[in-house]
């Protein structure tokens, strides 16, 4: 980035823990952006509508968790040319040989490792692990402690649960949610739920 003053996109639970990532990298974070009117104040920083900020700044960090509203936003900012800055805290093991896609955020403990793809706007939380050769879509969330083996792919939009494991060379779907705790041995298709040990399919993700 051009400078270290950034606002955080979303002024919510995931935007106070985005915050401390930024915060810990040494960035000067100006306050919260949110599309909720009401929201003021988060944290003691001041809360702003973007056509109150849009003017005079140039970089963003992402504080939203939903997967496609974090989408939204992304293209938002895409269409008014604004820097969407991916930030790795500084705890994080993270290999050489990693690629990391615009506007990813990676938490505190986590590990990423030789030759694993990242996509746009994901969210790999707290302890999470993603071991090497793994391909992780756009706009992924991988819960904190979840675990993915070497060779994993996940499409776009899903989430893996809180705790979850994966085994090596798995293939999880787009839109998929991965239940918390959920033991991941066999392939999973688009837009399904899937809970338990092994890991079994209860319903559609609308």
């Amino acid at each position: 980035m051009e400078t270290t003053e950034i606002y955080i996109y979303g002024a919510s639970g995931h935007g106070k823990v985005v915050l401390d990532v930024a915060l810990r990298l040494g960035l000067i974070v100006k306050g919260f952006v949110d599309d909720d009117k009401s929201k003021k104040n988060l944290l003691n920083y001041q809360v702003f509508s973007f056509e109150d900020v849009k003017s005079y700044t140039k970089n963003f960090a992402l504080g939203i968790g939903n997967n496609k509203i974090r989408e939204v936003i992304f293209e938002k900012l895409k269409k008014n040319k604004f820097n969407i800055a991916s930030l790795i805290d500084s705890s994080v093991i993270l290999s050489s040989y990693v690629t990391i896609g615009e506007g990813t955020v990676i938490f505190p403990n986590a590990v990423i490792n030789s030759s694993t793809t990242l996509g746009k706007g994901c969210i790999i939380n707290t302890s999470a692990v993603v071991e090497h050769d793994c391909q992780i879509s756009d706009f992924v969330h991988i819960s904190p402690n979840a675990s993915l083996a070497g060779g994993v792919k996940v499409g776009k939009y899903t989430q893996i649960g809180i705790g979850a494991c994966v085994k090596q060379n798995i293939i999880i779907g787009k839109n998929v949610l991965v239940g918390a705790g959920a033991v991941i041995i066999e392939n999973i298709p688009d837009n399904v739920i899937v809970v338990g040990n092994p890991g079994r399919v209860i319903k559609n993700n609308e």
